[in-house]
């Protein structure tokens, strides 16, 4: 393991042993007359000691950093807001791409050729910048924003309920759509975003639009020649003791850059040979619990989506599932834990050479909160997962999770990625799992210190211990491992 690996080890563990300081009232935001100024600076090292390759340099640290100043305003029927973004790279490694099967060794790898092989890069940009109309019709329930806009699906609405609010967040957003937060410079959409919000009938959100270049290239100015539309109706429910979230959504998304290589099981050239777009509708929903019981707290969660459409010249039909359950004791209130399980899986392909595509099509989200340790997506993949949170401090949180990770199916790819982010990419990998399904089992822990309501400083180690896939394709060492140390600081 390298120098810089260790290095980052201590950092992580110093970042564990802070004392937790009582919080400060948050000051009052900055103002430019009626203008409100608000802004974040997060800076991370990341390091990376990925599955050994043949050839390549798999073990690497580097640093991303990201600065973001928004300016608003509010009046009575509308209100505005543009939003800069500045990411900045240093240091990324040069020599972590190796031939074949075993590609990008890492993400340290995936920024630097998004940068055009460079190993530093930056850039600036509109992270966002709108105009949202508001009581439309003369009804306080409706608005609409039009222009540059971050989204993400599953969080139409915000629960009172904190521990719905924490798994909507945790758990069902993001998963098709996602702005790639934790990324180091972004999505954002171009387009139109209507919402009806009543607290007697539910929710209703629409948005139509293009999604912007970024993710893990620096530019994020452009467009690319992909589009989707999303609605979706969203409820919370419940009184007493039991508290719930339901929501039904459609989805349809389009992707014609002509050019560029699917990633999919078939022979290189027929993937080459098909020019044809993606039409993608994905349909589904939630529903999640939180039920009170004398004993502490039990909640629930289920989560689901099939998918029809064209994927190229074949027609594609696949879904995804997820069922997950947790419970907080009311003993041991000192650690406030929290301890919770589930299944996942997302169909995979079983004939490269059928006319029908059966990889379930993880669409634009942010992978991470489902891949903490992200060398794997939701695509093709089963993943039986566990997880405990303590909260031994209103300003600390540890959470540790363990994933069983295996494949869908032996006859398609082990695929990761975030989805389409430049017109030459298609924005998934995929890897020859050699008639294998076995992936890894994935040990992490991750350490939160909220030092006021402005800083907060965050340490995270991830182990893979490989298992017949990694080994297959990565013979020289099949496990990997991922860390990173950052510090996020708004004003």
């Amino acid at each position: 393991m390298s120098r810089n690996f260790l290095l980052f080890l201590f950092s992580a563990l110093a970042f564990g042993q802070t004392a937790p300081a009582p919080a400060p009232a948050p000051a009052a935001p900055l103002k430019i007359g009626s203008v409100t100024v608000t802004g974040s600076i997060r800076s991370r090292l990341e390091a990376w000691d990925w599955f050994t390759a043949d050839t390549g340099d798999n073990s690497y640290a580097y640093n991303g950093n990201i600065l973001r100043v928004a300016f608003a305003q509010s009046k009575e029927n509308w209100d505005w807001q543009l939003e800069m973004a500045a990411p900045i790279l240093l240091g990324l490694p040069a020599n972590s791409v190796a031939p074949g099967a075993q590609g990008q060794l890492g993400l340290g790898a995936t920024y630097y050729l998004s940068n055009g092989r460079s190993q530093n890069s930056a850039m600036i940009f509109p992270k966002q910048g709108y105009i949202r109309f508001k009581n439309l019709f003369g009804d306080s329930k409706q608005s609409l924003r039009v222009g540059r806009i971050e989204f993400v699906d599953g969080a139409e609405i915000a629960p009172k309920n904190a521990t719905l609010a924490t798994i909507k967040k945790d758990r069902i957003s993001m998963r098709l759509i996602g702005h790639f937060g934790w990324g180091h410079v972004g999505r954002s959409f171009d387009g139109a975003n209507y919402v009806y919000n009543s607290p007697k009938n539910g929710n209703f959100t629409f948005i139509g639009g293009i999604p912007t270049r970024g993710v893990f290239q620096t530019d994020g100015w452009g467009w690319m020649n992909t589009g989707l539309g999303y609605a979706a109706y969203s409820k919370g429910w419940g009184k007493g003791v039991h508290a719930a979230d339901t929501r039904v959504f459609a989805m349809y998304y389009q992707d014609w850059r002509a050019t560029t290589v699917k990633t999919d099981n078939r022979a290189l050239a027929l993937r080459r040979a098909d020019t044809a777009n993606l039409r993608i509708y994905s349909f589904g929903g939630h529903s999640i619990h939180a039920i009170d019981t004398k004993n502490g707290t039990v909640d629930l969660l289920a989560w689901g989506t099939g998918q029809t459409g064209q994927w190229g010249v074949q027609d594609h039909n696949a879904y995804a599932v997820a069922f997950e359950g947790g419970f907080q004791p009311k003993s041991a209130k000192k650690l406030k834990p929290w301890f919770r399980g589930g299944f996942y899986n997302g169909s995979g392909d079983d004939n490269p050479n059928d006319k029908t595509h059966g990889t379930f099509f993880q669409v634009m989200p942010t992978p991470r909160p489902y891949a903490r340790f992200p060398f794997f997506d939701m695509m093709n993949n089963q993943d039986i997962n566990a997880a405990m949170i303590l909260r031994p401090h209103k300003q600390v949180t540890i959470s540790s999770e363990f994933h069983a990770l295996r494949l869908s199916n032996k006859n398609d790819l082990w695929y990761s990625g975030g989805g389409a982010y430049q017109p030459w990419t298609f924005g998934y990998q995929g890897r020859a799992t050699n008639g294998n399904r076995s992936l890894a089992n994935l040990y992490d822990t991750s350490v939160e210190y909220r030092v006021n309501p402005h800083l907060s400083l965050t340490g995270y180690y991830g182990y893979a211990d490989g298992r017949a896939v990694t080994t297959a394709i990565y013979p020289k060492g099949k496990n990997g491992a991922m860390g990173y140390a950052e510090v996020l600081y708004k004003f």
